[in-house]
Formats: structure tokens, C-alpha cells, sequence
């Protein structure tokens, strides 16, 4: 058990208005370094909230293709070293074996010329394909499903400046959310957050109050949504991910208005039918 962090702190700002300029306060939020550690390695180190750490290790494990299941997870360790938060991550043997293989391929002998080429494939893996899902959105679940994120951003309206990402299913609305300083990692801990309540990924989609990155098309495809649904716009990569993922990704949604880039048939017009 580790001592619980302050996710915002007060701060002194100087504030120029129309009116004015005076002094006055502002709630801005922390961040702080979090390390993922397996078998006792550090794996990555990520500037993230400090908050949902068992739904970061757990959702990061697993959008990055370290474990295909939870169970493959032995234990978590959650440590406060001062400096930041590290987490002791335990897999199973199967799965133990698998990173190990995998983090021998990607580090390479010293001095050899090609290990940034597999690093680099690495980064441009294939995604799962989503496109088996017969999920169909209208119109109103698209905007309805930004809009009741929105209600679920308590970081956000205190401070302005930290990212979500929301599960929203047909019927039910947005029935997971999880907020931090990194999109990344937002999405990372709502992938936990699902995996830990046993919510199927592949019944809804996946709404994100960012830019839509290649990365954040390849956790969405892990988690298996058909839908991932973004306030801000793609790149263009991204795009391409998902269309080969099978994937419909519908972004910058402002009001009752949004684009589809990618498997617009899934968009149904006027009142809300779901196909399960």
C-alpha cells in the first residue's frame, strides 16, 4: 500500500484580465514519473497522474501486447520511491517467457546496426482486427457519447488540462472513464479499468477528448472496440491504422457535428439502433 498523492495542487498565478490584473489562485494538476517494472526491469517510464496505478500496469500490459489476458499477471507491487511511483509487475511463466523473448529481440547485442530497425518495427506493429464487430452507432450516440464524458472529467473541470478516455456502451452510456496528464495513459487506464469490471471491448466504443495519434488507434484495436471516437482530429497514419484494423474512427465531434474518416457504414442516421 502505497501513500496516497495529490492528484492537483494550488498554485499562484498572476492573472491579466480586461478588468485588471491581480493575483489570484489556481488548481493546476500533478504529474509525476511512473515506471513499469517486470521481473524486477524497468520497461517504461511514463509522466502520468497519480492515480489508477493497478489499471495502468494492467491496461498498458496489455494495449502493448506484453499479456493477452489479466490472468496472465501474477501480482502488482505498487511503490512510492520519492522520485516517483514504480510499479513491480509479476507475470505468469508463459507469459514471463514471452517478454523476456521479446525484450532480448528488441535491445540487440551492443553496437548492432539493426536494432533500431526492429525497434522501429515494433512501434509500426500490426493492430488487431475489429472489423467482426456488427456494433452500429447513430448519430445522437456519437454526440451523446461525448457529451456524458464530459460529465465524467472531475480532474478536468478543476484544472483544465488533463485528458480522458471513455467506454460508451449502446443503451447504458459512458460506463468507464479515466482521466491523466497523458493520453496515452488515459487510455491505458480505462484498458485496465474494462479488463478489471469484465466489460467486452468489442460491444462499444472507445471516446477520447484528444488528437487521435497511430498509438492511440493501436490501444483501441487491443481492447477490440469497433468505434474509436475523438474531440480532436487524427493524423494521418492513424487514419490508415484504422481503416486496415477495420476500425471506424469518428473525430472532431463539436455539438452535433463530427467527421467519419474511416468505415462510415457503421454510422447509422436518425434515432439510435444497435445491433449487439
Amino acid at each position: 500500500m502505497i501513500m496516497m498523492r495529490p492528484a492537483t495542487s494550488s498554485t499562484t498565478r498572476i492573472a491579466r484580465r480586461a478588468s485588471g490584473t491581480k493575483a489570484a489562485a489556481r488548481m493546476v494538476p500533478e504529474e509525476t514519473p511512473v515506471a513499469l517494472s517486470y521481473a524486477g526491469t524497468t520497461h517504461a517510464v511514463m509522466m502520468a497522474s497519480p492515480a489508477d496505478f493497478e489499471d495502468f500496469a494492467l491496461g498498458f500490459s496489455l494495449t502493448e501486447g506484453i499479456i493477452s489476458s489479466p490472468d496472465e499477471i501474477e501480482s502488482f507491487d505498487v511503490q512510492d520511491v520519492e522520485a516517483g511511483i514504480d510499479i513491480q509487475i509479476r507475470l505468469k511463466d508463459r507469459a514471463n517467457t514471452r517478454f523476456e523473448a521479446r525484450r532480448r529481440r528488441l535491445a540487440g547485442p551492443v553496437g548492432c546496426g539493426l536494432c533500431g530497425i526492429e525497434s522501429i518495427e515494433e512501434a509500426m506493429r500490426s493492430v488487431d482486427a475489429v472489423d467482426a464487430s456488427k456494433l452500429m452507432l447513430s448519430a445522437d450516440d456519437i454526440t451523446g457519447a461525448v457529451k456524458a464524458l464530459s460529465k465524467q472529467q472531475p480532474l478536468h473541470a478543476e484544472t483544465g488540462a488533463v485528458h480522458a478516455a471513455g467506454f460508451y456502451l449502446p443503451g447504458k452510456g459512458v460506463v468507464a472513464a479515466r482521466e491523466d496528464v497523458g493520453r496515452h495513459n488515459a487510455l491505458d487506464k480505462l484498458a485496465g479499468a474494462l479488463a478489471k469490471a469484465g466489460i467486452d471491448g468489442t460491444a462499444g466504443a472507445v471516446v477520447v477528448t484528444s488528437r487521435v495519434s497511430v498509438e492511440m488507434v493501436q490501444k483501441t484495436a487491443a481492447i477490440g472496440a469497433p468505434f474509436i471516437i475523438a474531440v480532436s482530429a487524427p493524423t494521418a497514419l492513424a487514419i490508415r491504422t484504422a481503416e486496415a484494423a477495420g476500425m471506424t474512427l469518428v473525430a472532431l465531434v463539436r455539438g452535433d457535428e463530427f467527421d467519419i474518416f474511416t468505415r462510415p457504414e457503421r454510422v447509422l442516421s436518425g434515432v439510435s439502433q444497435h445491433v449487439a
